[in-house]
């Protein structure tokens, strides 16, 4: 009697040791999920702000392209005039 009582016993642990496993495994899963959630949306944020930097200061340099070459024609066109106003004279 007493051996059928100890495997029951035995039995029952086991059954509620499974479910405290099975309980602790779905709560970790669930931390895990939201950490990489997490992760995941900082990384998003992070290429986002990487990305309007990156186009911000690729329109400051076509800025300073563009002004630069306006400049430089500016200059060469008025030096050329310059020359052709001295040969008329």
């Amino acid at each position: 009697m007493l051996g059928g009582l100890g495997k029951l016993a035995a039995e029952g642990l086991a059954h509620r040791t499974e479910k405290a496993t099975e309980e602790a495994v779905h709560a970790v899963e669930g931390v895990v999920k939201e950490v990489v959630e997490h992760a995941k949306e900082a990384g998003e944020k992070a290429i986002a702000e990487a990305f309007k930097k990156a186009q911000e200061t690729g329109g400051n340099v076509v800025k300073e392209v563009t002004e630069t070459v306006t400049h430089t024609v500016t200059n060469a066109i008025t030096h050329a005039a310059e020359g052709l106003g001295n040969l008329g004279q």
